[in-house]
């Protein structure tokens, strides 16, 4: 792959564009937003191109407008793929629990499109092991299967409410559709609605029971976080029903670091 200024400087000669053009091109950007960052004098963007200078913010976006090519595109080539987001969010775990909007802004996205004619959905396996193919499919193409009632989560470090079924970096699946409390008897612990509860301190998954304008927020008998009971909906909003999960069993501090905790012996 060329080096990300010869790159610039081979589409800048692609539209037929000298370097006066782009300055004055670039002088147009700057007065709209009154910003002098925007600008690219002739100097600037031939040591851009020849001698390998990083272009600022400003200037990388006035030359994806001028090149007329996605400013993604245009980041990747010094080092920057904002579609590694999925893999680096695994690098930082924030402790408390939040809604996450990091992965809107994908545009594709490594998908198994061919798996081992033996795959059996039935059976616990390896599913590494069953992808006989990976393949990187441009979000546009998943369009058809997304569902906007779902939103995305992730369990603080610090989160302990419903360990230990959400374990502590969970990543969750929330269904905004189903943001009333049902209330019933359960068969198991995994059929009873655990549901995504926005309140002042944050945010925060649990059972929900409702007592006229109380919403009680239960977290699991294992957990050493205290029940609650708040104002609905003025202290604690339902967002929705987690209805999937994606978890690490690793890589997670120990309970009795976690504050609050009662410590090991609350476990047995």
């Amino acid at each position: 792959m060329l080096p990300a200024g010869k790159s610039l400087r081979t589409l800048r000669e692609k539209l037929g564009l000298t370097m006066r053009d782009v300055e004055n091109s670039s002088a147009r950007v700057a007065d709209k937003y009154r910003n002098e960052e925007f600008s690219i004098p002739p100097s600037r963007l031939s040591d851009i191109e020849t001698k390998g200078i990083l272009p600022s913010i400003f200037r990388l976006y006035t030359l994806s407008v001028i090149y007329r090519r996605d400013l993604r595109e245009l980041m990747s080539w010094y080092g920057v793929d904002l579609n590694n987001l999925a893999a680096d969010l695994g690098l930082v775990s924030p402790p408390k629990s939040h809604v996450s909007d990091a992965l809107a802004g994908l545009t594709s996205v490594q998908v198994p499109v061919r798996l081992d004619p033996s795959f059996d959905e039935r059976r616990t396996t390896n599913l590494g092991r069953m992808v006989e193919q990976w393949g990187l499919v441009p979000i546009a193409y998943l369009a058809q299967f997304a569902n906007s009632d779902f939103t995305y989560g992730y369990v603080g470090t610090n989160d302990f409410t419903m360990y230990p079924i959400l374990p502590p970096g969970s990543f969750i699946q929330v269904d905004e559709s189903k943001n009333k409390v049902v209330e019933g008897s359960w068969r198991s612990e995994y059929e009873r609605p655990i549901y995504f509860v926005e309140t002042r301190d944050g945010h925060t998954c649990c059972w929900c029971s409702m007592r006229r304008e109380e919403i009680i927020l239960q977290p699991h008998p294992l957990s050493p976080v205290p029940v609650r009971i708040l104002r609905h909906p003025q202290e604690a909003e339902v967002l929705g029903q987690v209805v999937g999960v994606a978890m690490k069993l690793t890589e997670w501090h120990a309970l009795d670091s976690s504050p609050g905790s009662k410590g090991p012996a609350a476990l047995n």
